[in-house]
């Protein structure tokens, strides 16, 4: 038996299923303490009661025809959070970060890629199962998975980045704490100083006021976030080729990003950063909880051991990297402690769980204002952009290994 809802039931489904999961996360501590977003907690329920009709011999075939406008949208406010200004702020520090950054993106889609094939499976699980969903998080993991099962037929690849993803977020918040914590006992036997105080560390900052929320501020977003839309849809369609395309919704963050800073520069306008949160958490929402809930998990089982494997591999890459690498080059001091604790945070899962580690650590060794300036930036949507870069370069080489 099979049930086909519209898409306004597949919308109110949707919201049904965001409202299931913040009431999950509110209630149940693993939820909150590993940061886990309330679309994934409320889509892994309406996924697994999914499976459990799929076994049982029913289905509820969902319209999801909106999920790909939500997804763009989401993207498009990725890109107008992009400020220039808030990279000079950050200076040199900052542009040594990202080439870390940079680097952990490639050697997460190595092993990725370099495992998979290895263990005999389809590469594209590798790409998955790195950058894409260990620094992308649900949302990228969500829109490339689409993007595999489309162009390569590849049907397990939603619910692979989902499994990744879930297991990237907890992990990301599991191994930050111990891998700075190492390296900060390593400092304290050379007696190097440790952060300051939070009076010193918001002595400069200047609070932003926005004023109260109305409609016409986000009505003005939303009129950005279309025209990003729009003018990245056509891009993506006037540069597509056969050897390097770039998906439609990178185009729209990019499109997006010079809008706001050509924008703010020309001084016409300053986007709206409190209605620009508020328009992507709810196209973000919507678009990750339609994806979830839409899920075959019942088709992850031939993957799941090879799943398991990459992923591990990919924990124990970023705890060596950013110990190795990123602690070294941000110069081995305690600000370069913080930051690997934030790295493995979003190198993993998202930023939120980024800042969550390097909140415990500066609660007991003080603050770390280089950290708390870099990580959001970074994390908010510089490894977005470096990542869609990234990811479809490697797509060029796993479609090599897959010929």
């Amino acid at each position: 038996m099979e049930i086909n809802l519209g898409w306004a039931a597949s919308l109110a489904v949707a919201a049904l299923v965001l409202i299931v999961g913040r009431a999950l996360v509110e209630r149940v501590e693993v939820l909150r303490g590993y940061s886990i977003p309330e679309p994934v907690a409320g889509g892994l329920v309406a996924a697994s009661l999914m499976a459990l009709l799929h076994a049982s011999g029913a289905r509820i075939a969902f319209d999801t025809s909106l999920q790909p406008s939500l997804m763009l949208a989401f993207f498009a406010t990725v890109g107008l959070g992009a400020d220039v200004r808030m990279l000079m702020r950050g200076g040199r520090a900052l542009l040594l970060f990202i080439a870390c950054v940079v680097g952990m993106l490639i050697m997460e889609n190595i092993i990725g890629v370099a495992a998979a094939k290895a263990m005999g499976i389809d590469p594209l699980v590798g790409l998955i199962a790195g950058s894409v969903t260990m620094a992308g998080g649900h949302g990228t993991g969500a829109a490339w998975g689409a993007r595999f099962a489309q162009e390569y037929g590849l049907v397990q690849a939603p619910a692979l980045a989902l499994a990744a993803a879930t297991f990237g977020l907890v992990m990301g918040g599991v191994i930050g704490g111990p891998v700075a914590m190492r390296l900060l006992r390593r400092l304290q036997a050379k007696g190097a100083p440790m952060g300051v105080s939070e009076s010193e560390a918001h002595a400069h900052d200047a609070a932003e006021a926005e004023g109260a929320f109305s409609p016409m501020r986000l009505i003005v977003v939303i009129g950005l976030i279309a025209a990003s839309i729009a003018a990245g849809t056509a891009l993506a369609a006037w540069a597509a080729n056969p050897t390097f395309t770039l998906p439609t919704f990178v185009w729209a963050l990019f499109v997006a990003a010079v809008l706001r800073n050509v924008l703010a520069f020309a001084k016409v306008h300053e986007v709206d950063n409190q209605a620009l949160a508020f328009a992507g958490a709810v196209s973000l929402s919507l678009f990750l909880a339609m994806a979830l809930m839409s899920l075959r998990l019942w088709e992850l089982a031939a993957l799941a051991a090879p799943l398991i494997v990459i992923l591990a591999l990919q924990v124990a890459g970023v705890a060596l990297y950013t110990s190795v690498v990123t602690f070294r080059v941000m110069g081995g001091n305690y600000d370069a402690a913080v930051l690997v604790a934030g790295q493995c945070g979003f190198g993993l899962g998202a930023t939120p769980t980024a800042i969550a580690n390097m909140q415990a650590l500066a609660s007991r060794y003080g603050a770390s204002p280089l950290a708390f300036v870099i990580v959001p930036v970074v994390g908010a949507f510089l490894i977005d952009i470096a990542n869609a870069l990234v990811i479809s370069s490697f797509e060029i080489v796993v479609n090599v290994l897959r010929a």
